[in-house]
Formats: structure tokens, sequence, C-alpha cells
């Protein structure tokens, strides 16, 4: 594909409460054995995008960790591959990422040395399946400055958190509001653009001299009269997760047979790190119903309408329901679970029960530790 890639996973997000303390948004866990970021970085291996850059910065060691080979989405090749970039100190700039125009305004070297003349930017925390060509070639086609991906969200969807776009009959954006107080249209920026790669350059240096630092409010918004700004739109499953309501919601969606067959079985794959665990145990007594249970686990008790990331264990008569557990997670004997996030690594103690509403998910986070029970 005659682009680069560039994927921001460098943002933080109050609205994950807790779950957002030791890790990047774009490194969270989503159905069962994936990160959130292997999405876009899939989409861009499935694209034939072959120059990938990942802009990290909070909380990135454990999205670092995670992309420490390429191989697993096809990157391990001689020319580009997978480039993971952090703030970086020098003589002339001693800031973190300020925003999204000024994070690429720090790796303009990496724009400036690419010869691809197209850019597909992307961020790292949405939950879909797209071929990035078709919405270059529909960028060609409209003659278009910058092509956004934008998705008609449904009338119970709190769309306030995105920026909303209203389009005109040719599939022109007329207006463009991020996160407003209320909203006025129900169609939202999915944070996926195309746009020419000498464009963007020039845009992004125009910003820096401009001391403005955010792609959407600096660029998008302020130019939209100016530039030929397009929507491409998106009509299957997209979800962003930086909020622990939709996070919650998108996991949960995986126990959907249509949603778990689009993502896992049909063409193309999506990909992530392979950790080499056994497959998933249930001992005598365990009772497991519409459940995500993935491999390393061991099931003693009953676990219903839920997903268990890696290495979960639960124990003899623990009930849970309705939750999310992750990593490496010990359950001990006659706990019960509902409307939970238990985040990784915890040590619930026997004998307890956490039980949240559907309306307000309680995130479970114990500092017990491990071996001295």
């Amino acid at each position: 594909m005659r682009a680069i890639g560039i994927v921001l996973a460098g943002g933080n997000s109050k609205r994950m409460r807790e779950l957002s303390n030791k890790r990047a948004i774009s490194a969270m866990p989503v159905a069962g054995s994936y990160r959130s970021i292997d999405f876009a970085l899939s989409n861009m291996s499935n694209s034939h995008i072959q120059n990938v850059a990942v802009f990290t910065q909070y909380n990135s060691r454990s999205l670092n960790e995670h992309l420490s080979s390429s191989k697993w989405w096809d990157f391990g090749r001689k020319q580009g591959g997978l480039f993971v970039f952090t703030p970086t100190i020098t003589a002339e700039n001693s800031d973190w990422y300020r925003g999204t125009a000024d994070a690429l305004y720090q790796n303009l070297n990496f724009l400036k040395n690419s010869h691809e003349p197209y850019v597909v930017i992307t961020s790292g925390d949405g939950i879909y399946k797209l071929d990035y060509n078709k919405v270059l070639e529909y960028h060609i086609e409209k003659k278009a400055d910058i092509t956004v991906v934008c998705k008609r969200m449904g009338e119970d969807e709190d769309v306030t958190r995105f920026g909303l776009v209203k389009i005109n009959d040719d599939g022109r954006i007329v207006e463009f509001e991020e996160k407003p107080m209320v909203a006025t249209s129900s169609t939202v920026s999915c944070g996926i653009y195309v746009i020419r790669r000498r464009q963007l350059i020039e845009l992004i240096e125009r910003c820096a001299a401009e001391d403005r630092v955010d792609f959407v409010r600096d660029i998008l918004v302020r130019y939209k009269n100016l530039k030929r700004i397009y929507a491409y739109k998106l009509d299957s499953y997209w979800n962003n997760i930086a909020s622990v309501e939709s996070y919650y919601k998108t996991n949960m969606d995986f126990l959907k047979p249509e949603v778990r067959n689009y993502f896992f079985k049909e063409y193309p794959d999506v990909y992530s790190k392979i950790d080499d665990l056994p497959p998933a145990k249930y001992n005598p007594g365990a009772q497991v119903k519409n459940s995500l249970i993935s491999s390393g686990s061991i099931i003693n008790g009953t676990v219903e309408n839920s997903i268990l990331f890696k290495k979960a264990y639960v124990g003899n008569n623990c009930v849970i329901k309705n939750s999310i557990i992750l990593n490496d997670v010990y359950i001990g004997d006659n706990t019960v679970i509902e409307n939970c996030i238990v985040e990784s690594r915890d040590t619930i103690r026997a004998n307890t029960t956490y039980i949240g509403t559907p309306e307000d998910i309680r995130i479970v986070v114990e500092r017990n530790e491990r071996y001295t029970l």
C-alpha cells in the first residue's frame, strides 16, 4: 500500500479510573487474549502497510513490552517494519508530547524520511476491522485533503466523548465539534485519518510555529472550511474503549456469536503476541455458561456471562457473573463476583464478595501478596 501508518498510543483517560493506573489505554486487554492496539496493528498489516510507527508515552512499560517483537503482526522485515517512538529529550526540546499534533511534530523526521505519498493515522484504542486501502481509494476519488473515518452510533450511546461531525450530501464534513457538551449529531469520528504525507508535514509545521498541539482541534476543526475534509462511513463493528463503561461493553460484545465470529473466524485475522500456555482446564464441578475462558486458566466454580483472561484461577464454589477477570488473577474459594472488572495479578481472598451493578461497574483492585496467604 502506498502509505505509512502511525498509531497514536500515548494517551491517558481519567474515564478508565483505576484501570489506567499501571498501563496505557492501548495496552488494555480485550476479548480474552488480545490487547487494544492489536486491532490497529492487524489492520495495518492486513492492508499491506509496511512502515508503521507507534507513538507511546503514558505508562508505556506494558505496551512497549507487548511491542517488543514485531513478528507477531508480520512487521519483522528488511524494508520498513514496526517503530516505537517515545518522547525524546533533545537540545531543542524537553517536553513530553503535549498533544497529537505535537507528537507528530516531535517525530517529523520519520515522516520526512519516508517515501510513501500517503499517511494513515489511527488511535490505539479502537476495536474494529478495516481495510485502509478502501479509505485511501475513497480519499483519492473525492480528491480530499483529509479523509476521516466516521460511524453513526446508536441512539443509546453517549457520543459526547467523541468528535461529532455533520456531513453534506457529497460526503464532505461541514461541521466538526470535539467532545461537545450537548450532542447535535450521532455520527462520530473514529480517530482514523488519511492524508497526503507532504500536506501533513506542512500542516504540522504550521501548527508548531503557532504553538498549537492538537490534531483534531488545531487541524480538523480549524481547517474544515479551508481544506476538503471528507468522511468515510464505516458500517461494520467499531468501538472505542477509553472509558470503563465502553471497555466493559466492548468486552461483553464478544459474548455475542455474531461479534465473536466477525473477529475470530472471518478473514482477515486479528493478530497478537502469543503466550505458550496450556489450554483452559475445567475441573469436576465447574460450570461455565456463555463465557470466554482464555488459555492457562483453571476453573473449579461457576462462571456465567463473563470473560476470563489468561492464567485466571477460579476456586471451589466460586460464582462469577457478568464480570471481566484480567490476566493472572487468583480467586479464592467461596468468592462471589458480579458486575465487576478484576484488575490483573490480583489475589482475591477466600469467602469475599464483590458486587457492582450494570449501571455502575465495580473495579476490584486487591493488593494482597499471592504467596504469603
